[in-house]
């Protein structure tokens, strides 16, 4: 849909609510906020605009004390009627422009498109209001004043100056209604953000208001300077226009600074939160210019970060952080490489009779306390772990963050994963662990990818978990990995049986872990005759099986 679309969809939909019942619940709620932004913002226009009327008059007095006291008396009574004539137009027309806008802070709803720009233009409409205002009122007085019988000259000036003042007291309108609007600006621009770059930007704007707020009063001091010889206390006059234009300036560069200078100083506040960490931060978009396409690109920045932290988070959930990493900084890259790896395989001994003893969530949720102590050991010990199959799982050390020591790092996490097991109470499990060189790197297509380790490490520590299952202490790792390891852990480990495991010609020397009297693991003679005989027929089957497989 578009926006013309998405902002007529929008009137209509407010102009249908128009003619329902006024809910005075949200009205009541909302009232204070509308008086106190609404009715301050207009109190201090106001004020700003008697001001100038006050020093305007009282500089045209000074200038033309030569005047009767008739003239005078008939211009002060006409600038005091246009006064109150216009503080009470003021407000109907303020009123009236921005009706859209008190109702829908009033009534608490969501503006629509074309309301949130209406409220945007609030400090702009109330500074044309004021200027209009202001030159309607000098035309009264310049009439006045050639009615009572002033000269040429006299009503020129009183028109300039007056004009001058017009444009002086617009600016500062727009400036002080621009700052208390704040809140209005804040809820209009959170419904319709800023997407491009107005035509008159901060440098326009800025030298729009130097023009009004300084080189107009400057302008108009030179006028006051220049007077005929026939003027009245041009020197004094002089001095005061020129302080009226030093305040008038310091104030409007003040505001103009700080209106810049807040959003900026919030903007590094943020920056630097999210630079410590916290995603969470946001800012309000208080402007409609530049400034407000910075902080909307802000949000949508930490946004875009949040995402990204969300599906790193999610992407490591499923491979593994060290692979998410390296596939986010990596990009897609189809490339093996070669690595020293130590693996380590840990398989639930009887899982088929568990599946059938149990219920399908019990299960499951026995399942998923197991994984969690596997994957808080090996990550603890800065492995990964590669792949889960089934009830059994992959781990990894050495590939592919590399690891100082990843020999012991394997063999500390085989023997915490066998005791934390044994705490629970719940299965049984045998581990295997195994070193050598492997094929590491992401497999797959450019559509598809997993990053997986191949190599004779991976398969020699699946055999070794078939036998753990049934050795004492439940781990198997073969001599590599004992001669690798630090001394410290070595003395965790004794010599165990040399195995032929199927789909490996040469022997591996193994070696099991040394398991305390107290330990609660249940016991197995590994040099009894019966254990001997069960795992040579095992592997004399294992081996016939791969032999027929082979003929086929």
């Amino acid at each position: 849909m578009s926006e013309a679309a998405a902002s007529e969809g929008a009137t209509g939909a407010l102009e249908g609510r128009l003619h329902r019942p006024i809910d005075v619940g949200p009205i009541a709620e909302n009232m204070p906020f509308v008086v106190r932004t609404v009715g301050g913002m207009s109190v201090v226009s106001i004020a700003v605009n008697v001001s100038g009327v006050i020093v305007v008059s009282a500089v045209i007095a000074a200038m033309n004390a030569r005047a009767t006291h008739h003239q005078l008396m008939a211009m002060l009574t006409a600038t005091g009627i246009m006064l109150g004539f216009a503080v009470v137009t003021g407000v109907i027309a303020a009123t009236l422009v921005q009706r859209r806008t008190l109702r829908w802070l009033l009534r608490g709803e969501q503006p629509s498109m074309t309301d949130a720009r209406r409220a945007l233009r609030l400090p702009r409409d109330l500074a044309f209001i004021a200027a209009v205002l202001w030159v309607l009122g000098g035309a009264v007085v310049a009439i006045t004043a050639a009615a009572t019988g002033g000269d040429a000259q006299t009503i020129t000036g009183i028109s300039g100056g007056i004009v001058l003042a017009a444009l002086a007291s617009a600016g500062l309108t727009y400036l002080v209604t621009g700052r208390f609007s704040q809140p209005v600006a804040r809820l209009a621009l959170a419904a319709c953000p800023p997407k491009e770059t107005p035509i008159f930007g901060v440098r326009w704007r800025l030298l729009l208001i130097w023009v009004l707020t300084s080189g107009m009063p400057i302008l108009g001091l030179v006028l006051v300077l220049t007077a005929p010889r026939s003027k009245t206390n041009v020197l004094a006059v002089g001095v005061v226009v020129c302080v009226v234009t030093l305040v008038v300036g310091g104030l409007a560069t003040a505001l103009a600074a700080r209106t810049i200078g807040e959003p900026l100083r919030c903007m590094v506040e943020a920056f630097e939160r999210v630079r410590d960490g916290d995603l969470d931060s946001e800012v309000e978009i208080e402007d409609g210019g530049e400034i407000g396409l910075v902080q909307a690109g802000f949000n949508d920045m930490v946004a875009g970060l949040r995402e990204r932290e969300r599906v790193k988070d999610l992407f490591g959930r499923h491979v593994g952080s060290p692979v998410a990493e390296q596939a986010i900084n990596e990009g897609v890259n189809l490339v093996g490489e070669a690595r020293d790896v130590v693996a380590l395989f840990v398989d639930i001994t009887g899982s088929t009779r568990l599946t059938r003893e149990r219920e399908p969530v019990e299960f499951v949720a026995m399942l998923n306390r197991f994984f969690e102590v596997v994957v808080e050991e090996v990550e603890r010990n800065g492995g990964l772990l590669n792949k889960f199959e089934g009830d059994a799982a992959l781990c990894i050390f050495g590939a592919p963050v590399v690891l100082d020591d990843p020999a012991t790092a394997a063999l500390r996490t085989a023997r915490a994963i066998r005791d934390r097991v044994v705490e629970m109470g719940e299965l049984d499990v045998g581990i295997g662990v195994a070193a050598g060189p492997v094929i590491a790197g992401q497999i797959g297509t450019t559509a598809r990818l997993e990053y997986t380790i191949i190599g004779d490490a991976v398969n020699e520590a699946a055999r070794l978990t078939d036998l753990a299952k049934r050795t004492e202490g439940r781990i198997l790792a073969s001599e590599s990995v004992i001669e690798k390891a630090d001394e410290r852990e070595r003395e965790n480990w004794v010599r165990g049986r040399t195995l032929k495991l199927r789909g490996r010609e040469s022997p591996t020397h193994s070696y099991r872990s040394v398991v305390p009297g107290d330990s609660g693991i249940g016991a197995l003679n590994p040099f009894s005759l019966a254990r001997r005989i069960a795992d040579r027929v095992h592997t004399v089957t294992e081996d016939a099986q791969e032999s027929s497989h082979h003929r086929e």
